[in-house]
């Protein structure tokens, strides 16, 4: 089947997924913008124009085709368009004029790579459009690609621009997607916050002019996640048009919004220019990011949903174990005070409570004792691990639990045997002082020597010993940001150039320990992003295990990201192990995601970990479904008191409500509006009807602080 067509006399596209259609055609080789929606029985809209005094058009279009006031697909530097540009370049004399226009296009089925980069992948219904623009005084092509995934809703963009000019460009500008939306009557949601309180939701009224999220930190950020996010006033979780944007990378990026004099909206996702350049030679090719977008006219759930099954089918790896491993973390317990006597301690006290997996965290390694050393001699400490870091493993594993460890490849301490050798890796700048961040700079991740110094060590160190797991960490952002590897006029390459280097080192991992499951964490959850999931499995989604806190983190999260990908401990926060109701209240919130423990379970009461076992396997029991199923949201704790969503399949339902603190007791009703009328389901030996379910389940609130019920329906 085709998604993608090309109406050769009205020189017009048409993209389709399973419910919508983007649309737009050329006109005097441009690409003007038609629509972006639900899929229509009846006429689509037609090319509208807007003249506005002092507004520049090109003399064969007319006032039809002025840049500065049409809705074009990618909007250029200099020629005439003064809001928000996708692309500027700059020539060698000088000139930052951009103009390119259309040369040819291209439909095929699959997707192209995108070389040094993550991207998702395709399957048999994914199908692409190139299209090819010229500028001649440049000489460079500038290739658009378009990917349709249809059962998901999504379309991705990306370009690659190839200089066969016969000079240098600097590309000062790079906006892998960019879309001009009919209106400006809209609500837009972002995710800021801060380390330990990541991803809180904030909607607010569009105003004309800019309104933007960003990082300039060298990772995606605690401050500020890529998803962002474009609704009617009155959408809802259930209904009402909505508009569902996120970037496919890791490091600095801007999503930008703006409402321009003809009240229409802008929206670009990229790299943008206050951290970004690149110096392209003559015959050398540039790859952008790949951004992602979706719409739904059915709320917000469907916006998520969509993400989700996206980022399930395409973008997350395929699963390593048959199950995921539950966890049990040292840091909180331990932090740095960690051998191996007391390691195997912790493995026993799993093995007890059925966890599958003992995870070393920090301070196995070099003089690692706290966090002012270590960092960067990635060998282990023969203190700790007197006869080796193998035979230790070997001995955890003989009792039947996995071994997973804790690494931060990206960091070293100024107080390490390889800064004392190497200091000129880091990232610095000649003449000025390198700031600390946890007694840590940043490895030079664009010096190819770092890179082989890392894979090298890596190698010898975990040669013959059987981890299943690493736990990749880390903990600053990047200042300073100086390459001694890169001329003058490169300098401004290095945000980028680094994340390339990350990436390369994430996939040399996956491609030498390719039975090892890597979750993914910074700071918990500073690099929460799409461009970390075909590397990752699980990305730690906070530091902060308060549930009362991770509740509202984690309901954000799935704004944009499944709980497959979400990793949530039951941890020792606020002594939970002491009280039974907390340690069922912190559990009933970490099933909003993939399971784990971090706690000093050894020292734990018999009571606690023979509570953990039958928690383990409940958790079993619904693993499946949390992880494949869909999510839909019921309460907000943005909006309410409470939190309350299920995960269904069709013939599954399992239902959560989280009260965090007491109120006086009332009723509420949860609703299951995916329920099928005509069904019947059990629950707790009870028959309920579909039509019962959509109507809502009744609850009494507790005057009780940490109240949580978990309900699971089978349809009959």
């Amino acid at each position: 089947m085709r998604f993608i067509h090309f109406k050769k006399n009205e020189q017009l596209f048409i993209l389709q997924t399973n419910h919508t259609c983007y649309r737009f055609f050329v006109m005097d080789g441009y690409l003007y913008h038609l629509y972006y929606g639900k899929n229509r029985k009846k006429s689509y809209p037609e090319h509208q124009a807007y003249y506005r005094s002092f507004a520049p058009y090109f003399e064969t279009s007319g006032l039809n085709g002025s840049p500065d006031t049409c809705k074009l697909e990618i909007p250029f530097f200099g020629n005439g368009d003064f809001r928000a540009s996708a692309l500027k370049l700059r020539k060698k004399d000088g000139d930052c004029v951009t103009d390119f226009k259309y040369v040819k296009h291209k439909i095929y089925n699959g997707r192209p790579e995108i070389p040094g980069l993550p991207y998702a992948q395709a399957d048999d219904d994914t199908q692409t459009l190139t299209i090819t623009l010229h500028d001649n005084a440049t000489g460079c092509d500038l290739l658009l690609h378009y990917v349709v995934f249809p059962s998901s809703d999504i379309i991705s963009r990306s370009f690659t621009l190839i200089n066969n000019g016969k000079a240098n460009v600097k590309i000062e500008k790079a906006m892998s997607l960019s879309l001009d939306i009919e209106g400006c009557n809209f609500d837009w949601i972002s995710l800021y916050g801060q380390h330990n309180m990541e991803r809180m939701m904030q909607r607010s009224k569009l105003l004309h002019g800019r309104q933007s999220v960003f990082s300039r930190r060298g990772a995606s950020s605690h401050q500020f996640n890529p998803f962002i996010a474009l609704l009617d006033p009155k959408c809802t979780e259930e209904k009402g048009n909505c508009y569902g944007f996120n970037f496919v990378y890791s490091g600095n990026f801007l999503d930008d919004i703006e409402v321009d004099q003809c009240n229409n909206t802008r929206v670009q996702i990229g790299l943008g220019e206050e951290n970004f350049g690149w110096l392209l030679m003559p015959g050398e090719s540039f790859y952008a990011p790949e951004a992602v977008m979706t719409y739904t006219d059915k709320g917000i759930g469907q916006m998520s949903r969509n993400f989700h099954n996206w980022i399930r089918r395409h973008l997350s790896p395929k699963e390593i174990y048959a199950k995921r491993p539950v966890v049990l973390n040292t840091w909180e317990a331990s932090g740095f005070a960690i051998d191996e006597n007391s390691l195997l301690t912790f493995a026993d006290a799993a093995v007890a409570s059925d966890i599958d997996m003992l995870v070393m965290d920090d301070g196995w390694f070099g003089a690692r004792c706290n966090d002012c050393a270590g960092l960067g001699d990635w060998t282990p400490n023969p203190d700790k691990f007197k006869d080796g870091l193998a035979a230790f493993v070997k001995r955890v594993k003989e009792k039947g639990i996995k071994f997973g460890i804790w690494i931060e490849p990206e960091m070293v301490n100024p107080d390490s045997d390889l800064f004392r050798a190497h200091p000129d890796w880091c990232l610095h700048v000649p003449g000025r002082t390198s700031t600390l961040s946890r007694n840590q700079l940043v490895l030079d991740m664009a010096n190819p020597d770092v890179f082989d110094y890392l894979t090298k060590t890596f190698s010898e160190t975990f040669r013959d010993v059987p981890i299943d797991y690493i736990k990749w960490d880390m903990n600053r952002h990047l200042s300073e940001v100086g390459s001694p590897t890169l001329p003058p006029e490169r300098q401004d390459e290095v945000p980028f150039r680094y994340m390339l280097g990350v990436y390369r080192l994430y996939t040399w991992f996956n491609e030498n320990f390719p039975h090892v499951m890597i979750e993914n964490c910074s700071g918990g959850g500073g690099r929460y992003d799409l461009g970390m999931l075909p590397y990752c499995t699980q990305i730690w989604t906070s530091d902060n295990t308060w549930p009362n806190d991770r509740i509202r983190i984690q309901h954000s999260s799935t704004l944009a990201y499944p709980v497959s990908i979400m990793s949530c401990h039951v941890s020792n926060a606020g002594d939970q192990t002491k009280n039974p109701k907390t340690l069922q209240f912190a559990y009933h919130t970490a099933m909003n995601g993939m399971l784990g423990y971090e706690m000093h379970l050894p020292t734990a009461s018999k009571d606690v970990k023979e509570t953990i076992k039958n928690q383990i396997s409940t958790y079993r029991n619904h693993e499946e479904l949390i992880k494949t199923g869909d999510l839909y949201r019921v309460f907000s704790p943005f909006e309410t008191p409470y939190y309350a969503y299920y995960f269904t399949n069709g013939n599954e339902i399992l239902l959560t409500f989280l009260q965090a603190t007491g109120e006086k007791p009332k009723s509420l009703r949860l609703k299951i509006s995916s329920a099928e009328k005509n069904a019947f389901y059990m629950c707790n030996n009870q028959i309920y009807s579909g039509k019962d379910l959509r109507q809502g389940i009744e609850i009494t609130t507790s005057e009780e602080d940490k109240f949580s019920i978990m309900l699971y329906f089978k349809k009959q």
